[in-house]
């Protein structure tokens, strides 16, 4: 294994850039649910939160605290989610720690708790979260290719790796 190799930081088994603090890392979200949705994860993949050991758990905390602080004011929002689906029962798709940093605005969905079915129910259901931003939104300020903004891309789809590699990079300059 050359030392590249081992240096490359892994998310589950999707290879991510070098956003990170001692024990802990950062990513844009490839199919984030709006823009600025961001994961922070521990370096060491373990699949629940009880498998961290201490100084894990704590860095990955202030990692949380520090990136969510920076998504409020870069994506101008009122508030955050903040969300861990621990197991998969808990709606965890990818069997690696990871905490969701998700920038809300004032009316972005008419039930400020819908963010939890977007999050847990819909796993890989792409017409189901579509259905539901869509019931969610103002439709004279909707497109199905784009949120109130134009930009967000309402199905929820993935992005393409310079799209994820853009916007990182514009985040890390805030860091």
């Amino acid at each position: 294994m050359s030392s590249q190799e081992e240096d490359t930081i892994l998310f589950y088994k999707f290879p991510v850039t070098e956003q990170k603090t001692k024990f802990s890392y950062a990513l844009v979200n490839l199919k984030p649910i709006f823009p600025g949705h961001v994961l922070v994860c521990p370096l060491r993949n373990v699949p629940r939160l009880h498998d961290l050991r201490e100084e894990e758990c704590s860095d990955l905390f202030l990692a949380v605290q520090r990136v969510s602080r920076v998504i409020e004011l870069e994506y101008s929002a009122d508030s955050v989610n903040v969300a861990i689906q621990d197991g998969p029962l808990a709606g965890q798709t990818v069997p690696h720690v990871h905490v969701h940093i998700i920038p809300r605005r004032i009316n972005d969905l008419p039930n400020v708790h819908d963010i939890y079915e977007l999050l847990h129910d819909c796993g890989d259901d792409e017409d189901r979260k579509f259905q539901i931003l869509k019931k969610n939104q103002n439709h004279d300020n909707f497109a199905e290719d784009g949120g109130p903004d134009g930009n967000a891309k309402v199905k929820n789809l993935a992005r393409t790796i310079e799209d994820m590699r853009t916007e990182a990079n514009r985040l890390r300059k805030l860091f």
